[in-house]
């Protein structure tokens, strides 16, 4: 058989050989110790200065929905399996938010219109955490890794995406894209 120039032959007669893996480099334990300070001290500073609020002329009611009135490290936890659960309906549009309570760190902001079926199949989030929780456990280090749920999210897609929008920038949540440039992307 003859090739063509720039085409690729599909059935080679060279013997198949096993790939190498590139070792992948591991977050020393100090360096982690310092990353989570980090992320806990940028939090901290989210939940001690509020954000100034503009004065209006006329009396308006607060929206129900406000980022600055949502605190996720005051909301009650659920174990990290809670999408494994069995349920008999798909849920409820809600915010969640995946929480390491050792450290007091808001890791992921997300939100669904279907609480109970959004983290069945694949998501990303659930990689983060796997290597979060593995890193931790190789040094010994505690960590508590859950998830938190804000039940009063607008049942509109579009103002709960805005919503969770907000929250990530606020919260500076790491393991959400929008975050990386800050914090880097350390487990994914």
């Amino acid at each position: 058989m003859t090739l063509e120039p720039n085409q690729l032959d599909l059935f080679s007669d060279l013997p198949l050989t096993s790939a190498r893996r590139t070792e992948t480099l591991v977050m020393s334990a100090d360096a982690l110790l310092k990353w989570k300070r980090q992320v806990s001290e940028y939090q901290q500073k989210v939940r001690e200065n509020k954000s100034p609020q503009q004065t209006a002329l006329f009396d308006i009611a607060a929206k129900h929905c406000d980022p600055e009135r949502i605190d996720p490290l005051l909301l009650r936890l659920a174990p990290l399996s809670f999408w494994r659960m069995p349920s008999d309906s798909p849920g409820e549009a809600c915010l969640y938010f995946i929480i390491d309570s050792a450290a007091c760190v808001v890791l992921y902001v997300g939100e669904t219109c279907k609480s109970n079926k959004r983290w069945k199949g694949i998501h990303a989030c659930k990689d983060y955490i796997g290597s979060y929780q593995d890193l931790h456990y190789r040094y010994g280090i505690e960590t508590a890794v859950n998830a938190a749920f804000w039940w009063d999210a607008p049942v509109d897609r579009r103002a709960r995406q805005e919503l969770e929008l907000s929250l990530i920038w606020k919260w500076g949540s790491p393991f959400n894209k929008e975050n990386w440039k800050r914090w880097g992307q350390p487990f994914g």
